[in-house]
């Protein structure tokens, strides 16, 4: 059901967010922390071994002055899936005097990256065993850092007057994953790396080119800028290095052109969506493809609107869905092998999800309202037909998409992508249904 958010809670203002709205000043402070594990922690996939020259960050804003405050957050790893997005969305949430509603955390997935899944780690340890990739004690004091973060950023919260919205399209970046053949069924994935010449000499596919920007001003002062742009991150991975890969890149780039806002990156609907068409793996096309995304960022906020806003122009609104797990994650848990060891650790991102969705527990799919602009936040690798039929649902607004929040779906797959198969759709937790839920949820928030 569509909902709006509850007045008021214990440790927030007492205004309702209707009053608020009426009489507050939009504010805007943003925070910026490292998010880089210490060498000897293990990332998703490797022990770390070595620091880059960029390490990863956790960055995002806090509004104010439109209800109760709102906190977008985008951190350069690669999943935070179900309890672990409870206890950072409850952490931001307190430190900036909110509810856990109205705070919507992101990766970015970059795979050379910490995961984070404390109801994996929790089955892991259940069991007897170590949690491996799922251990979690640098998130929680990660989490720390961040929500003192928020804390000291909302006292220096700056009035915001107007935004900025603008778009261009990225060249020579994103081409879709799945290739089909002639019976309309999946032949080929061309991964973000891919080595087959003739899997990149296919056309790009169904992607979206556009990147979108979205900034924050104080009169002529921009305080803040968030990034829109659906594809996966990878140039090249498994180096045991934690590094933001050419998103994190791109993205630095245009802080150093625009000092003075803090940028702020999002993934967009990307599940389906790779560098493979123009990227071999070569090590030289980090930089290559960072320099495009950054082209793209540069073009986007150079065709920027600036337009006044107040606290009226502002809502947000969440649906809270539930999402049906995968047939065979259901059929896991009396799964007799799942008491061998190794089939228990492959398989606990899977059971953790089953978890969640046993548990009764939903999905928030949230909409921030900027006055003609809609951001759109979405659960897991949601597919670009989600994003694309967001901006076709309301091509008389500037919508934006952010995925990649709760990661515990995995791969959120269209129905018929199940039908045609291929890597994504055989490594979903979540079922064929799952799409009229979603493009439902989008629908509602979108009008």
């Amino acid at each position: 059901m569509l909902v709006y958010l509850p007045f008021i809670v214990a440790f927030a203002s007492d205004l309702s967010p209707s009053q608020d709205a009426k009489s507050g000043d939009l504010r805007l402070s943003t925070f910026d922390i490292d998010a880089t594990p210490p060498v000897g922690s293990i990332l998703a996939y490797d022990t770390m071994s070595n620091v880059w020259d960029m390490g990863l960050r956790a960055r995002g804003i806090v509004l104010q002055g439109a209800g109760l405050p709102i906190v977008l957050c985008s951190i350069d790893w690669i999943e935070i899936s179900n309890r672990s997005q409870d206890v950072f969305q409850h952490a931001l949430a307190k430190a900036a005097g909110t509810i856990p509603e109205r705070v919507s955390v992101h990766t970015v997935h970059q795979h050379d990256a910490p995961i984070c899944d404390f109801t994996a780690e929790q089955i892991l340890l259940k069991a007897g065993l170590v949690p491996g990739n799922f251990d979690g004690r640098y998130a929680r004091e990660m989490i720390r850092r961040l929500e003192n973060a928020v804390k000291i950023s909302v006292l220096h919260a700056q009035p915001v007057t107007h935004i900025g919205l603008g778009e261009a399209q990225v060249f020579k970046v994103a081409s879709n994953r799945r290739i089909l053949g002639p019976d309309g069924r999946v032949r080929d994935t061309r991964y973000t790396t891919c080595q087959d010449s003739a899997l990149r000499a296919e056309p790009e596919g169904l992607v979206d080119p556009m990147i979108s920007l979205v900034s924050f001003w104080n009169k002529d002062h921009p305080l803040a800028v968030l990034s829109y742009y659906a594809v996966h991150p990878q140039s090249y991975y498994r180096t045991g290095i934690a590094n933001p890969d050419f998103p994190g890149i791109a993205r630095f780039f245009r802080q150093l052109a625009i000092p003075d806002a803090l940028h702020i990156h999002f993934n967009g609907a990307g599940g389906n969506v790779g560098a493979g068409k123009y990227n071999d793996g070569s090590h030289i096309n980090r930089g290559i493809l960072a320099e495009r995304l950054a082209d793209g960022m540069k073009r986007a906020w150079e065709s920027t609107r600036i337009e006044p806003i107040d606290a009226g122009d502002v809502e947000w609104t969440v649906d809270s869905i539930a999402l049906p797990p995968a047939k065979y994650i259901e059929k896991l848990k009396d799964d007799v092998n799942l008491k061998d060891t190794s089939s228990l650790r492959k398989y606990a991102g899977q059971l953790a999800w089953l978890q969640w969705c046993q548990s009764g527990r939903k999905v928030n799919v949230t909409c921030l309202k900027l006055g003609r602009a809609r951001i759109l936040h979405l659960p897991g690798e949601s597919f670009v037909e989600y994003q694309l039929a967001a901006k076709a649902e309301r091509p008389d607004l500037f919508v934006a998409v952010a995925a990649y929040s709760n990661c515990g779906p995995a791969y959120v797959c269209t129905a018929i992508a199940y039908e045609q198969g291929g890597y994504e759709a055989g490594a979903s937790n979540v079922s064929p249904d799952t799409e009229g839920i979603l493009m439902g949820a989008i629908r509602k928030l979108l009008h």
